[in-house]
C-alpha cells in the first residue's frame, strides 16, 4: 500500500456503507473517503453510474490495479482476498465465510432495509408489510443466534467478513422496533464487535464524514 491513496471509497453512513469503513480500519488500508449525499441524488449521477450503474453505495476504486468494484459484499471480498486480512487460509474456511456473507446479503439486508422503508420511508401505514418484515427478521435474529450458540463468531471460530457484514445491520434493531432480548448470544455478539477498536473508528469516521465536521 503506498501513500498515494490507492482506495477511493464511495459511502455513505448506511449500513451498507459501514461495513466497507469497518473493513478498511480493520486492515488498515489508507484511502480517500468520499460521501455520497443520498437524498440529494448523488448516486444517480453520470459519474457515479459509470463507477456503479446501480446508483447504490458503497463502491471502491483500486487505482493501482484498475479495478471498480460495487456491491458491499463483493467488494469485502475482493479487499480480503486482495489484501489478505480477514482472508482465512483454511478453504474450507473460505467457503463458510462466503456462504455466512451470502446469509447476510441475500436474506439479513434486504428483510431488515424492507422493514426499515416501511416503518421510516412509507407515506403510508402498511400493518401487514410491517408485521411480515418484523416477523421475517426475527427470524433470522434466531438463526443468527443459534449459530453463535455454537460458534464464537458466525462463520468460523475467528471473526471474519461475514461478522462484518452482518453486525452493521444486525446492530439496528432498536432503529427497527425489534425487541431481541430473547437473542441474548446475539447481543453479546454485537457488543463484543461493537467494542472493537477499529469498529467504534470506522462508525465515527463516517459519522464526521456526513457532517462535514
Amino acid at each position: 500500500m503506498t501513500e498515494q491513496l490507492q482506495l477511493t471509497f464511495y459511502t455513505a453512513d448506511t449500513p451498507n456503507g459501514q461495513k466497507i469503513s469497518i473493513f478498511l480500519e480493520e486492515a488498515a488500508l489508507s484511502h480517500k473517503k468520499v460521501n455520497l449525499n443520498l437524498s440529494a441524488g448523488d448516486q444517480h449521477t453520470a459519474d457515479y453510474l459509470a463507477i456503479n450503474p446501480n446508483g447504490k453505495i458503497p463502491a471502491i476504486v483500486d487505482h493501482a490495479a484498475d479495478i471498480t468494484v460495487f456491491e458491499s459484499g463483493a467488494i469485502l471480498s475482493y479487499l480480503s482476498s486482495t489484501y489478505g486480512h480477514l482472508h482465512p487460509a483454511d478453504p474450507k474456511d473460505r467457503i463458510a465465510v462466503q456462504q455466512w456473507l451470502h446469509f447476510q446479503i441475500g436474506g439479513i439486508g434486504p428483510m431488515l432495509g424492507q422493514l426499515w422503508w416501511f416503518l421510516h420511508a412509507s407515506k403510508t401505514v402498511n400493518t401487514e408489510a410491517i408485521n411480515r418484515y418484523t416477523n421475517e427478521a426475527l427470524r433470522l435474529y434466531g438463526v443468527v443466534d443459534r449459530r453463535l450458540a455454537s460458534s464464537p463468531f458466525i462463520a468460523t471460530s475467528l471473526y471474519s467478513i461475514a461478522d462484518i457484514a452482518a453486525f452493521t445491520w444486525l446492530r439496528t434493531h432498536e432503529e427497527l422496533n425489534l425487541d431481541i432480548q430473547k437473542y441474548r448470544h446475539v447481543t453479546l455478539w454485537l457488543e463484543q464487535i461493537g467494542d472493537r477498536p477499529a469498529v467504534k473508528r470506522a462508525l465515527e469516521s463516517l459519522r464526521v464524514l456526513v457532517s462535514g465536521l
